[in-house]
């Protein structure tokens, strides 16, 4: 299970810092590591450590819970769907929070022009 996790906490973070548009190195500046270490990371060569997970997590500004979801052992654990949507829903909330006010106004602007597609169908 410690290496598929690995593997998998690798793929959430490269995701996640291409998303950003982040370098590795930048990303490795951050929590103090090397590039090299981040292409480990990433690779799922080597596992992070708690302690690195948390500045990871802090610095992608993600929940910790974000390197965990999707993963088949972790849903396995959490036998409660409603806890998921919940975890989902806090991110996902936390993250709209973030953005700027004209953000915010595209992102309803396509949910709404989508949602009329929908009701078309």
């Amino acid at each position: 299970m410690e290496e598929n996790f690995n593997v998998h906490l690798g793929k959430k973070l490269r995701l996640r810092r291409l998303s950003l548009g982040l370098t590795q190195t930048k990303v490795a500046q951050a929590i103090n590591v090397t590039f090299q270490q981040i292409q480990k990371y990433e690779k799922g060569t080597n596992g992070v450590s708690s302690n690195r997970l948390m500045q990871l997590s802090q610095f992608l500004k993600v929940p910790i819970i974000y390197f965990f979801e999707d993963f088949k052992e972790f849903k396995d654990v959490i036998s409660n769907s409603d806890a998921n949507d919940d975890l989902n829903y806090s991110f996902l909330s936390r993250t709209f929070a973030s953005l700027s006010k004209l953000q915010k106004e595209k992102i309803l602007q396509i949910l709404n022009n989508t949602s009329k597609f929908e009701k078309v169908g």
